[in-house]
């Protein structure tokens, strides 16, 4: 099978959560070819998915793992023949306290997810994604709100967020490297997932609050007609929120 005219994406952490929503999102939409990447490619979640939308294939992708990635991108490369689209979702945030307590290991396992995942999977990608016949290839980073120095907000998750940080940098540098490429970080806002319900409990909160539905919309707002000059190099939050909550972020745009 052939790309030709359809766009190719790769989503990772395509199982469950946000990347989940955005897999079955893009799915949906005529013209596309959703790579779906996760460590185990063959959960429940991922077969039904397929099941439903032909043009969606789950692909075993480890977040940081070369070899995994480098695999992940040959069989892309020839189930489809392009990539056009990276949605870098794959992430960990399960460590909560602060910095004088939070075990070196819980530091060491999110750069080494969230931060060097993102390196991992560019790296084995950019030949073909820079190849795109868009001539506008795009690597979105999911990151977090959490990341921002600039607005600094205490989630007593200090492994999460300066990993998240770390990946933002990433994204300025791909964008500096790469004339082409539109990078870009998106915050996905505090969703109601796995993830993002274990954190709003760690907080003291019942569960998160944005639904997952209002999040992957968002994420795909600030992806759908991405061009370098206007969204790449840049820290874009899902959407404007305005309620006034300590979590919420009321601009288009979010301080590194």
């Amino acid at each position: 099978m052939s790309g030709s005219n359809k766009t190719v994406y790769l989503i990772s952490g395509s199982n469950r959560g946000i990347g989940y929503g955005l897999a079955a999102l893009i799915a949906a939409r005529p013209d596309t070819i959703v790579f779906a990447g996760a460590r185990d490619p063959a959960t429940e979640s991922l077969k039904d998915l397929a099941g439903k939308h032909p043009n969606v294939h789950p692909i075993k992708l480890t977040s940081g793992d070369q070899a995994d990635n480098e695999s992940a991108i040959a069989e892309i490369q020839k189930t489809a023949g392009r990539l056009d689209v990276i949605i870098a979702n794959a992430g960990i945030a399960n460590a909560y306290g602060a910095v004088a307590t939070t075990p070196l290991p819980a530091f060491r396992e999110h750069w080494e997810v969230n931060t060097l995942g993102a390196v991992v999977l560019f790296q084995a990608a950019h030949t073909l994604l820079l190849a795109s016949p868009t001539g506008a290839p795009i690597f979105a980073y999911i990151s977090t709100g959490c990341a921002s120095m600039g607005r600094y907000l205490d989630l007593h998750a200090p492994a999460y967020g300066s990993s998240k940080a770390a990946a933002n940098f990433i994204v300025k540098a791909l964008d500096a490297d790469h004339p082409s490429l539109i990078a870009m970080a998106i915050s996905p806002g505090w969703v109601a997932t796995d993830m993002g319900n274990h954190g709003a409990t760690a907080n003291g909160m019942p569960q998160a609050p944005v639904t997952l539905d209002d999040s992957v919309k968002g994420v795909m707002s600030r992806i759908d007609g991405a061009t370098k000059e206007k969204s790449s190099g840049r820290f874009w939050n899902f959407r404007v929120e305005k309620s006034g909550n300590a979590w919420e972020i009321p601009t288009d745009e979010i301080p590194w």
